[in-house]
């Protein structure tokens, strides 16, 4: 199983996750043309899609979900207050109704040989899930847009091999950043986004033998660095009482608009 970061932050997140024979998209918060490009960099034709699964409805998630669904007829997986949201949105057009596919959080869904498991988080959207994903023994979790975490969230969590985690905010830019205060206090809220330093501290919650790779995802343009994010992350998981180091795990910072390296899980 690979996965590989096509957008991903404030401005629009598109994640390929895929097998040798199945190819699906967590998002397409960017344009139906980037969204082709970036499948193609990774030697993926957009017609090869079998699924696109929506995390929920703000436009840096689904700006892109209209021109993908009416030009490659792709399956759209969301649940159900999700999908009555993009039904709603006027941005993204006409989609034909026979391409939405309705999924319930702590339900299974298996699309050929990979299974997702959708998890419920606390963000400002209609009915907003992360997701799972396995390949037989392999495992692992793309989880961005979340205020806050807990145990649930944890056991949700448990035994990843890889993360791609949201690191959204570095707090004190967020104070003293430009942004209005009902802004600020909405990202910095229980249903807004995960600061660096809570990204770091659910990490050290979830680190264990089998973790190859950790993924920092989400981040703000105006409110975060990718250095910031990345040594944020790495002190709360050098003073975290546990058995593990930074230097334990590879951890990237997903870039912004790039393609970001494949990420391939033993």
């Amino acid at each position: 199983m690979r996965m590989c970061s096509i957008a991903s932050g404030s401005s629009g997140n598109c994640i390929y996750v895929g097998s040798d024979t199945t190819h699906l998209l967590v998002d397409v918060g960017i344009s139906g043309k980037k969204t082709k490009e970036g499948l193609e960099k990774l030697g993926v034709k957009a017609e090869e899609l079998d699924g696109i699964f929506i995390t929920h409805e703000h436009a840096d998630h689904i700006s892109g979900l209209g021109v993908m669904a009416r030009k490659y007829g792709v399956p759209i997986y969301g649940t159900k207050g999700t999908l009555k949201a993009i039904r709603c949105s006027s941005s993204v057009g006409e989609i034909d109704d026979g391409l939405f596919q309705e999924i319930e959080a702590d339900n299974k869904i298996i699309v050929k040989d990979l299974t997702l498991s959708p998890m419920r988080i606390s963000h400002d959207a209609a009915e907003p899930v992360a997701y799972r994903i396995s390949h037989g023994r392999q495992k692992l979790g793309i989880i961005t847009d979340l205020g806050c975490y807990n145990d649930y969230t944890v056991e949700c969590l448990r035994g990843m091999n890889a993360l791609l985690i949201e690191a959204n905010h570095d707090a004190n830019m967020l104070q003293v950043g430009p942004y209005p205060y009902y802004l600020k206090k909405r990202i910095a809220g229980d249903r807004g986004h995960l600061s660096n330093e809570l990204s770091g501290q659910l990490l050290c919650r979830l680190l264990n033998d089998g973790m190859q790779t950790i993924v920092l995802g989400h981040l703000s343009k105006e409110n975060n660095l990718p250095e910031l994010a990345y040594e944020t992350v790495r002190v709360e998981i050098a003073m975290a009482d546990n058995e593990y180091k930074a230097n334990d795990f590879p951890i990237r910072v997903a870039n912004r608009s790039e393609v970001s390296e494949i990420i391939e899980i033993a």
